[in-house]
This record gives C-alpha cells, sequence and structure tokens, in this order.
C-alpha cells in the first residue's frame, strides 16, 4: 500500500506523486482510491486501491536497477525491423504501457538506432520522447540527480554507441 506523498510510476503515464487516498461510492458500492497526480503532465488519475497490480503502478526502480537500464541502452545489437510504422507503433505503446522502465528503455534504443538509420517520421519522434522522458524522469528520482543530468549521461551512452 502506498502512503500520500509516496511517488510512483504509472504505466505509459510515468512518475506520480501520490496524493491523496479517497473513498468513492459507484453504484452503491464504496471504494478506496489512490488519487495520484503525474508529475510531467499534472494529470490526475484515479486508481483503485484493491486494483493496483491490474493497473500496473509500481514504485520507482531501485538505483541498482538503473545500471541494468543503462546496460539496455548500452546494447548495440538492435535490429531494424522494416516492418510498417503502424505495426512497431503498437509493438512500442504496448512495451511503454507495459510499466516496466526495461521495456520503455529498449523502445528508446531501438528508436535512436533508427534515428541514426534514418530521418525518424512523426510519430516515430513523439514516440522517442515519451520513451525518454519516462526514462529520464524515473532515473531522475531514482539516483536523485536533475532530469538534465540524467539525459545528458543518456545522450552519451547512444553518442559512444553510434560514433563509428
Amino acid at each position: 500500500m502506498y502512503k500520500v506523498g509516496e511517488v510512483a510510476v504509472y504505466p505509459g503515464h510515468g512518475v506520480g506523486r501520490i496524493e491523496s487516498i479517497e473513498e468513492k461510492e459507484f453504484s452503491g458500492m464504496k471504494q478506496a482510491f489512490y488519487i495520484m497526480k503525474i508529475l510531467d503532465t499534472d494529470m490526475t488519475i484515479m486508481i483503485p486501491v484493491d486494483g493496483v497490480k491490474n493497473a500496473g503502478l509500481r514504485g520507482v526502480i531501485d538505483s541498482c536497477e538503473v545500471m541494468r537500464v543503462y546496460e539496455i541502452l548500452k546494447d548495440k545489437k538492435v535490429i531494424h525491423d522494416n516492418a510498417p510504422w503502424n505495426r512497431r507503433y503498437k509493438e512500442y505503446m504496448e512495451k511503454i504501457k507495459s510499466g516496466s522502465i526495461f521495456e520503455v528503455a529498449m523502445v528508446l534504443r531501438e528508436l535512436y538506432s533508427l534515428r541514426v538509420w534514418k530521418e525518424l517520421s512523426f510519430g516515430e519522434k513523439k514516440m522517442f520522447e515519451i520513451a525518454r522522458n519516462l526514462i529520464k524522469k524515473e532515473l531522475s528520482i531514482s539516483l536523485d540527480k536533475e532530469e538534465e543530468e540524467v539525459e545528458g549521461e543518456i545522450e552519451s551512452i547512444f553518442l559512444k554507441n553510434y560514433k563509428d
């Protein structure tokens, strides 16, 4: 159970802070909800307390897990899928909505690699930004660093990977 003031990750939306825990009545039944404000967008989300697992709400990764994210980003073995963009988009969205930062890191790595290979479409650029922002925000909280510093670390990984 999360407490008011704690941060957690909501799949597809990113890191948010639990603002309150409120009881609401729907169809004559009372239910407790986390009221969560997403830090990047100020969006407010209601998550049923007893539906947290189904919603995919999870804690921010530990700093020791950050190295795994960086290892995924460093992996140069990226296969360029020549599938139509709409199919890749669907696969990327499934990974982003999974709530796993490791899946999101794979999306970012693939799109960065693709960006080196060709000009990204508007949709690909938007997906790239979503993945980068989700990772940047969570890693900055996990490492207690400024987002710009984390973004610089990610960028330096990619620059080392693709300078050849």
